[in-house]
């Protein structure tokens, strides 16, 4: 008998395996509709579900919904999952939908997504496990809306102020993994949700440890003591050893994110796509990303994430050509005696962009360019310069996203102070495409519209687009059923094994 309870030991202490992750800032609240710092929002993932979701290719898919059917384009009916439950045993329901709804367009509730609801005319329960939502007007993002975390209704429907909820901090949900411990600026343990609807997790516990320094970070990899992390170019490349590559896989992707020189198109030096098409003739983007990133990286060549259904490969890579450049700048009565000079502004705090500034200055010169740099502080940056667009030129990046909205960065209306449109880029071809593609439903016909507008701001050159950053993840090769995809390597995480 004793043999048995000790071999029952083993099996227990063997699977209650603990995934370990770093976290270098402290999230302020584990709520899905008010997560707005990546802290806050990289733990609610794990705790909530949206009713829909992506799958490793990008595609949306059901989540805590079973199956959708559009009615009419303006008229959506989404059936709900009948085996979900809240981390306290509580059935989940259409009315912790219309609850969560409700919530978001609460004027009393301060949150980043309320804008994505605005096309929503109403939204009720049909039954316990039916939603009908009636939009205003057909609407691209009618389902992408609903990634979003659903909250519970009975734990929350008598909060007086959702903001100062201590819900925000001691999160119920139906995610795979629920809260054990949470204290600002401490690790943070997440414990497997044994009940969860799409099959318990293999990998018992997650433990969060706050790590603020990301050297730490990378010494704490170094020492096997993180499953996951970061890398940086050089770090990948310089400053890891042999052992290290034994002990950890190391998978690569783009980033959902690229940097751009923009230019103020109300300013008279930049007016004339000419200039713009000299400027771009002049650089080198292959030689930014070798030296940036030691070649962990690509060239950008337009707004929209590369591999998504946004992006038009047709468009071609810009390849530098001093030659012709200096041909478009004489065309313009620009040579030696009269060369073409401009300003950049950047920001401290980003050695990659500092740099990038000081090749592109490099580079630019050989055509006979002058650009001068000006390096400020992020905020009084953002405050004196980027706002108010009191500038010739920026280096500035924007993320990429699955479902991109072209609306805030490349609408003529957004150009207004206040808005995202920040090198005030006009196109009536582009708005018109854009309105289009806001009241599209069919994900082909939406593709065909953002393919077009994809190639007329890369023709257009508002900016010069530069390069897209590889993000280079390592993981401990003690973790089997890896599955690398586009959208990263959590997709299957519930299928993980430590070993």
């Amino acid at each position: 008998m004793k043999s048995i309870f000790i071999i029952l030991s083993i099996f227990i202490y063997l699977n209650a395996s603990t995934l370990n992750l770093s976290i270098s800032s402290s999230p302020s609240r584990l709520n899905p509709i008010l997560a707005n710092d990546s802290a806050s929002s990289e733990i609610a993932n794990w705790i909530f579900n949206g009713l829909f979701k992506y799958d490793k290719n990008g595609n949306i898919v059901p989540d805590l919904a079973s199956s959708y059917e559009f009615i009419t384009p303006t008229n959506l009916v989404i059936k709900l999952k009948q085996n979900v439950k809240w981390h306290d045993g509580e059935k989940f329901t259409a009315h912790d939908v219309i609850f969560t709804y409700e919530k978001i367009i609460d004027p009393k509730v301060f949150n980043s997504i309320k804008s994505n609801f605005k096309e929503v005319q109403s939204v009720k329960a049909l039954d316990d496990y039916t939603i009908e939502v009636k939009y205003k007007n057909p609407y691209f993002k009618a389902l992408v809306i609903w990634m979003s975390g659903i909250l519970p209704k009975h734990l929350l429907k008598d909060e007086k102020d959702l903001m100062t909820s201590s819900f925000n901090k001691n999160p119920i949900g139906t995610g795979p993994y629920k809260i054990k411990e949470f204290k600002v600026g401490s690790d943070i343990e997440l414990i497997v949700n044994e009940s969860y609807f799409d099959g318990k997790p293999k990998i018992e516990k997650i433990l969060f440890k706050f790590l603020p320094d990301p050297n730490t970070s990378f010494l704490y990899l170094k020492q096997k003591k993180l499953d996951l992390g970061g890398l940086t170019p050089i770090q990948i490349d310089r400053q890891i050893d042999e052992n290290f590559k034994n002990n950890y896989q190391v998978i690569e992707k783009p980033a959902f994110a690229y940097t751009y020189l923009g230019f103020n198109l109300k300013n008279e030096k930049f007016k004339d796509k000419r200039i713009r098409q000299a400027l771009s003739l002049a650089i080198n983007r292959k030689e930014l990303v070798d030296i940036l990133f030691f070649g962990h990286g690509q060239v950008c060549n337009g707004p929209f994430l590369p591999g998504s259904f946004a992006y038009n490969s047709d468009v071609k890579m810009p390849v530098q050509d001093i030659k012709k450049a200096k041909k478009l700048l004489k065309e313009l009565g620009y040579d030696e005696s009269n060369p073409f000079t401009f300003e950049v502004v950047t920001n401290t705090g980003n050695d990659i962009r500092i740099n990038a500034a000081q090749i592109l200055q490099y580079q630019l010169a050989k055509a006979g360019v002058k650009m001068k740099i000006r390096v400020m502080e992020w905020q009084a940056f953002l405050n004196t310069v980027v706002h108010p667009r009191n500038f010739e030129a920026v280096i500035l990046g924007w993320s990429l996203s699955l479902m991109p909205d072209a609306y805030p960065l490349w609408h003529s209306s957004s150009s207004k102070l206040g808005g995202f449109n920040l090198v005030n880029y006009e196109n009536k071809k582009v708005d018109e495409l854009i309105e289009k593609g806001s009241i599209t439903v069919d994900q082909e016909k939406l593709s065909a519209i953002y393919k077009d507008i994809y190639k007329i701001i890369a023709d257009d050159l508002p900016y010069l687009f530069l390069y897209i950053p590889n993000s280079i993840t390592v993981v401990n090769k003690d973790i089997k059923n890896i599955e690398p995809s586009f959208i990263g390597i959590t997709h299957n995480q519930k299928d993980w094994i430590k070993e």
